[in-house]
This record gives structure tokens, sequence and C-alpha cells, in this order.
């Protein structure tokens, strides 16, 4: 049995004892409104799959985070490639990516809703949270790239091409897949934090917003089963496209 096997059934391993936990947990609480059993959530989860609304519900949430994650991430790639060629560029920038990393999401959640209708909402948030993480990313892996590399390179008259696979791609591939998988994770949790703030009509925030109203503790983890689920298959995706890219220029 190879370590990878042995990984995944020592993963697989705590998520059970995980739901155990809970469900001990949940008995000792003794109340559904406080603390609703695994199994309850399971079947809730059935549940909404055969529901009409939530097809609709997942797709308006998953479209808007993916092109506020989509748009953030060409953003912060273009901004960190002129910062890493002009240093005038980053000094210029460096205020403002400051700025998005340290106000915290509800601010902009505010602000962004007396700007913008809550339909848009996500898409905005989402975007200004992944686009100081793959800009900051991004150019710290451009910095990282040796210079008497390029300056051989250079010597050398190296075309761009081989440049780029043996010189860049090396050094900025695992600074921009690390930036990928942290804000792929934040794109979620702030863009339906978002949607809980202003609730726009046929969200997942909509939902969870009308759950915690009416107390359904059962509703609220199932879509956030939902949520956590969506995440990481999109994760996944996202990062398996930017390797597949990524080799792609590889092999040119």
């Amino acid at each position: 049995m190879n370590d990878r096997v042995k990984n995944r059934i020592f993963k697989a391993c705590a998520v059970v004892l995980a739901l155990v936990l809970w469900h001990i947990l949940s008995l000792l609480v003794g109340s559904e409104i406080l603390l609703v059993s695994p199994f309850d959530v399971a079947k809730r989860l059935f549940a909404l799959l055969g529901e009409e609304i939530f097809l609709p519900t997942v797709c308006f949430t998953l479209s808007r985070i993916a092109l506020g994650f989509l748009s953030g991430m060409l953003c912060g790639t273009v901004l960190a490639l002129a910062a890493g060629r002009f240093k005038i560029i980053e000094t210029l920038l460096w205020p403002y990516m400051l700025t998005v990393k340290s106000v915290p999401v509800a601010s902009f959640v505010v602000l962004a809703l007396i700007w913008l209708t809550s339909n848009q909402l996500s898409v905005f948030i989402s975007f200004l949270m992944v686009l100081p993480i793959v800009y900051t990313n991004l150019l710290d892996g451009i910095k990282a790239v040796d210079k008497k590399m390029l300056e051989m390179a250079e010597v050398f008259k190296m075309p761009f091409l081989r440049r780029l696979r043996y010189i860049w791609l090396p050094s900025v591939k695992p600074f921009l897949l690390s930036g990928c998988r942290i804000a792929l994770g934040l794109a979620w949790k702030s863009g339906v934090a978002a949607e809980l703030i202003g609730y726009p009509e046929g969200s997942v925030g909509e939902v969870l917003y009308y759950s915690k109203l009416f107390l359904n503790t059962a509703d609220l983890f199932a879509w956030t089963v939902v949520i956590v689920l969506l995440s990481v298959a999109f994760e996944k995706l996202v990062l398996f496209l930017l390797e597949r890219l990524m080799k792609g220029v590889e092999s040119l």
C-alpha cells in the first residue's frame, strides 16, 4: 500500500470520526435547533436535490463567484506582470492592495450595496478578495526568478518561449498555484457572506438567510454542505485546468 492510498484512508477515517463526534454532540445537546444530527442533514440534503429551486440557486451563486474569481485572477495576473516589469507600477498599486487586504469583507459589502445591486454583489466581493492574493503571489514569483539565468539568456539571445519554459514558469508556477488555492477558498467564503448580507433573490445566500430567520438548522447545515462541495469541486477544476495550461506552455 503506497503513501497516497494510506493518506486517503486516514482522511476517510478522520471524516468518519468527525461525523461520529458530531452525532454524539447532537444527542448530548438534545435540540435540533441548536445542533441537528448528521443523519437529519443528510436526509435534508437529498431532499434538496429533488427540489425545483436547487439547481437554479446553485447556478446563480456558482456563476457569480466563478466570474468574480476569474476576473480577479485575470486582473491580478496583468497587474503583477506590469508591476514586475515596472517598479513604479508596484509602488503606485501598493496602497490599493494593502487597503483591499486589510479592510474587513463586511465593510466592502456595505459599501458595495450602496454602489451596486445585490445581484452583482458576490461578483464584486469575490473579485476584490481574489485580486490582491493573486497579484501578491505572482509578483513574489516574478521577483524570485534567478537574475543570473535571465542575464545568461540575454547574452545567448534565448528565444522568448524558451525563457518562459525554462526560467519563468519553474519560478512562477508554485507561487501562482499557491495563490489560486488560497484565493479560491476566500472567493467562496466572501462571495457567500456577501449574499448572506445582501440576500439577492435566487441565491444560496438568500436560502441561508431564511434558514437562519426561521431557525431551520437542517436547511442551514445542508446548504453549507452544498457550498463546501461546490467549493472543493470548483477548486479541483480550476487547478486542474491551470496545471494543464502550464504543461501546454512548457511543451512548446
